[in-house]
């Protein structure tokens, strides 16, 4: 994540911010220029177009701009993360409400990133059903299951209640868990389509993780009876990676995201080079040998801070080679996706 500043003051800004705390302007974040610009008394933008916040400024605590002219069949009013979400809970569920603002900031970060690599981003509209686009649903309202199908990214809103989620994550043996973690899994599912569902992408694919078309419904009962090989650690990025090929893909995607925007925020405060960033071209093998010799060192600093803090690891898992193989595959295909767009 990058360093903002008030274009106003030059105040630092986090990410979240639709006030600054200094000049005290009102500002919004614009998508498409990647910066914060400052609103008027009516939330519209001071200077160029006429963009304004977005209308899910209280539900959803959103701080970024909605596009002047709306893409067909996008709601009106929103940002480009908000019309993202097809399904959220009635103004009326006051209980789910809270959840819903902290998935969104959740996942403004998550379409932040996206659009920095320079993956495509784009909802359904009415004609093509096609497309990445979220359900953020309410267990306390439904049965619901955390999952993906076809581009349809859906999450259980209980994931942000934090009692909840360490309940989830002792009972399954996880290391880590988070609201932020679940959406870069899951939109690994939908980007497995983009860059490896055919072609050499999926050539590559099924030579490192194996074949994507095997029974998913027969792995998913003999993870879940068996659970992961003993010796999973040698090979995989996480137990859950063991049970399918689409699952090993969508969780090295997943770690492949954390790395990228940890070591982007780690250049925007200093703490590594400037050549670490998300906007810089690393392609190839070269370029992911370099982010993870970038990597490596920085995750053992930070999971040392945290001890010393009494906290646990802030990255607590070992990649194995074979495990960053696949990874660099990830890279590869990501940023040949990046140079055609």
């Amino acid at each position: 994540m990058r360093d903002f500043f008030c274009p106003k003051c030059g105040q630092q800004l986090s990410f979240e911010n639709s006030q600054c705390l200094s000049c005290q302007s009102s500002i919004g974040f614009d998508p498409e220029t990647r910066s914060f610009v400052i609103l008027d008394g009516w939330g519209v933008r001071v200077e160029g177009t006429g963009v304004s916040r977005c209308a899910n400024l209280e539900v959803a605590v959103c701080n970024w701009l909605a596009p002047a002219e709306r893409p067909s069949g996008s709601p009106s009013g929103l940002c480009m993360s908000c019309a993202l979400t097809r399904t959220r809970p009635a103004d009326t569920d006051l209980d789910a409400l809270p959840a819903f603002a902290e998935a969104e900031t959740a996942k403004r970060r998550l379409i932040f990133e996206l659009i920095e690599l320079g993956l495509p981003v784009r909802g359904r509209d009415v004609d093509v059903e096609t497309g990445l686009c979220f359900d953020l649903l309410s267990s306390n309202q439904e049965h619901v299951v955390t999952g993906h199908a076809d581009g349809v990214i859906t999450l259980d809103l209980a994931e942000g209640d934090d009692v909840h989620r360490e309940q989830l994550r002792v009972s399954m043996a996880e290391p880590y868990r988070t609201l932020l973690g679940h959406f870069r899994h899951e939109v690994g599912h939908y980007y497995f389509s983009v860059l490896a569902g055919s072609g050499d992408g999926r050539v590559r694919f099924k030579e490192l993780f194996g074949n994507p078309d095997a029974n998913y419904q027969a792995a998913l009962d003999r993870h879940y009876q068996d659970g992961p090989p003993s010796d999973w650690q040698e090979t995989y990025v996480s137990a859950y990676a063991t049970m399918h090929p689409a699952e090993d893909w969508a969780e090295t995607f997943a770690h492949y995201l954390h790395i990228r925007d940890a070591l982007d925020t780690a250049a925007a405060f200093g703490f590594a080079p400037a050549d670490a960033t998300l906007t810089t071209p690393l392609a190839g093998e070269v370029g992911f040998r370099r982010i993870i010799d970038l990597w490596l060192p920085l995750a053992r600093s930070l999971n040392m801070i945290n001890r010393s803090m009494g906290h646990t690891d802030l990255y607590p898992f070992v990649l194995p080679p074979p495990a960053l193989d696949k990874m660099s595959l990830v890279h590869q295909l990501v940023t040949t996706e990046r140079g055609a767009a």
